[in-house]
């Protein structure tokens, strides 16, 4: 007798595409992957096509705790005991197919991170409230257009992302996340942004990029923390005429915008300003006076004319973009900006320049300008060697009052009287220079200078004549040069909140150096210590210490040493020759940012440390002996 195979039925086949039922989605958590939640407090169902969460997700803290003591549970292995398992305190369920969360999502009272982007939520159960301890979560890519009032309640979240979503306005409650340092609502419907915002004072990072947002709200400068403001693909027409209010905005993100003036960024800390795509006509010249610390400027596709002399002030700047606007001339002054690596021009009707030397690039374009000037100067000089120069063109390219400085003492390597005063910073940089003339830093205490930047020079320790400045220095700058020595007069100090001594020939720092209460940032890299110098430990403002390549060979973290730093947030220690960690470096619960890769020591491994600082001081604090 033939025997036919059996064929499939319908009720058999399980197709690729189709309605996942909740049965099916219980069965993703196997017990192999409860085991491990149990042990690392972290649960990961990223990508498993969940139309529902599992619901021992929701109960997986309250698991076997109720179940009745053996003799056969009391012999079983230690590390499967419910008195060892670890609370859930990461859930990872993104990229699945969610529509809703249950409301007993506030069983996991134990969640720090929940990750739910990639699904297709379009709301979120009040109860998410109840997750006190939460402190980031991200909901991109969904489809919701409002969040709970509970939400709001949120006492200690720092991260929330919200992007590619459908928000078209964003509820004024969110100015209650008073901790929040991350906000990223981008690719949204958002027409404007809430009064209140600025509350978030803590708020570092801000993304509002792809939105409709037409006009920005009073308080944003309200947010004295925020350091990064992306603001590109929006409806602008205008930035806040008062932006310098935010102190420490270093990214300004604007491009693709109708923009059309800029405003002068008085008293901001600027880095880079991407404005491109917008209708701006002219570069302010106060701009270039009150961002000494411009490093990035990007203008292409906007309509600028003139690019003003004083552009010679932003004597940082690296890369000058002003591609495809109506600029006919290019000032002499730009060949002054000794750090100008790229310098975009096509686009634009140059006539000054011939237009091989436009092809060149940035160097011979620099180069062509600064033998022009030299041309000019050379027949200046011989025209009016000892005649008064009042009103005529000074080194930086500007019409500045002499103030009775001869015409030499204008063209020295040193700023000038009025560059001093514009910039408050007196930088002299790859010049091979050993000594600096007293008169020189009197000039800048007169000019009420109190940035000095002296890198990339010959020192062997520092000048006798910067204790002029000692009450009006807050930031000092003497990376490569050849310093062995930090004299002992630096305890004099009182105003400094940065100290760059990078890349030099340091084996120690003065006793003295310890008194310096009010410095908040200190770079030691590249020098030669052994150890961190005591004194460093009597720093009780530090939040930054920067200590990579030099040979240290342990780490203090006791209460008289690390431990004293109470603010310390960022510890470099990279490529040292630290051959042990102790774990009670991993109770200093400041520390945000910890490098410690590079070093000879066998523990924590690799694998640990590119996890990032959280997973290598919860690694420490486990190791912490009872």
């Amino acid at each position: 007798m033939r025997r036919h195979s059996q064929r499939p039925t319908l009720r058999n086949l399980n197709p690729v595409f189709h309605k996942r039922e909740k049965s099916e989605d219980n069965t993703a958590v196997s017990d192999k992957l409860l085991k491990l939640a149990w042990k690392t407090g972290a649960l990961n169902l990223s990508g498993r096509g969940l139309a529902t969460v599992p619901d021992i997700v929701y109960d997986i803290n309250a698991s076997d705790k109720n179940a009745e003591v053996t003799l056969e549970s009391l012999v079983a292995k230690e590390e499967d005991a419910w008195w060892n398992q670890l609370p859930l305190n990461n859930l990872d369920l993104s990229s699945n197919q969610l529509i809703q969360l249950s409301p007993k999502i506030e069983n996991l009272c134990s969640l720090t991170t929940l990750t739910l982007h990639d699904n297709a939520l379009t709301s979120i159960p009040k109860e998410i409230g109840k997750l006190e301890k939460l402190l980031r979560i991200n909901l991109s890519r969904n489809r919701l257009k409002e969040l709970p009032r509970e939400f709001f309640t949120l006492p200690d979240l720092r991260y929330l992302n919200l992007s590619h979503n459908q928000f078209e306005e964003l509820n004024p409650d969110i100015s209650d996340l008073h901790m929040l340092e991350f906000l990223d609502v981008s690719n949204n419907e958002l027409n404007a942004l809430p009064g209140g915002i600025g509350f978030l004072v803590r708020l570092n990072t801000l993304l509002l990029a792809y939105n409709h947002i037409k006009e920005l709200p009073p308080d944003l400068v309200n947010m004295r923390s925020l350091q990064k403001l992306d603001l590109m693909h929006n409806d602008l027409i205008a930035l806040s005429e008062d932006m310098g209010s935010l102190r420490k905005l270093q990214c300004l993100y604007a491009q693709h915008n109708d923009i059309k003036e800029l405003p002068d960024f008085d008293g901001c800390d600027l880095q880079e300003l991407h404005v491109s795509n917008n209708f701006i006509e002219k570069i302010p010249k106060k701009l270039c006076s009150h961002l000494p610390h411009l490093k990035i400027v990007d203008l292409r596709d906007n309509k600028i004319t003139e690019i003003p002399n004083e552009i010679s002030l932003l004597q940082n700047l690296t890369r000058l973009d002003i591609s495809n606007n109506s600029v006919s001339n290019l000032p002499y002054s730009l060949a002054s900006l000794a750090h100008l690596v790229s310098l975009q021009v096509e686009g634009n009707p140059i006539k000054s320049i011939r237009r091989d030397i436009l092809q060149c690039g940035t160097v011979r374009i620099l180069k062509t300008l600064r033998d022009r000037q030299a041309g000019i100067e050379a027949a200046a000089k011989t025209s009016n060697s000892s005649s008064s120069l009042t009103g005529s063109m000074g080194a930086d390219g500007l019409n500045s009052p002499r103030r009775g400085l001869s015409f030499e003492e204008e063209n020295s390597i040193f700023p000038n009287r009025y560059k001093l005063h514009k910039t408050r910073c007196l930088t002299v940089t790859m010049q091979q220079l050993t000594e600096v003339p007293r008169e020189v830093f009197e000039t800048a205490c007169n000019e009420h200078v109190n940035i000095v930047d002296l890198s990339k020079n010959r020192f062997t320790t520092l000048p006798e004549g910067l204790l002029e400045m000692k009450d009006c220095c807050s930031e000092l700058v003497f990376a490569n040069n050849l310093i062995n020595h930090v004299p002992s007069f630096i305890s004099q100090f009182t105003r400094l909140s940065l100290v760059n001594l990078s890349c030099n020939s340091l084996q120690d720092l003065p006793e003295e150096f310890g008194v310096l209460v009010t410095l908040r940032e200190l770079n030691i890299s590249n020098n030669r210590f052994e150890t961190l110098p005591k004194c460093i430990y009597d720093l009780k403002g530090l939040e930054i210490l920067l200590a990579c390549d030099n040979r240290i060979k342990s780490i203090d973290a006791t209460s008289d040493g690390l431990g004293a730093l109470k603010r310390l947030a960022i510890l470099d220690l990279r490529n040292n020759d630290i051959d042990h960690v102790p774990p009670i470096l991993g109770n200093l619960k400041n520390i945000t940012t910890l490098e410690i890769i590079g070093n000879p020591f066998k523990l924590p491994r690799h694998q640990t440390l590119e996890r990032g600082t959280e997973a290598i001081m919860s690694y420490l604090r486990d190791r912490i002996p009872v």
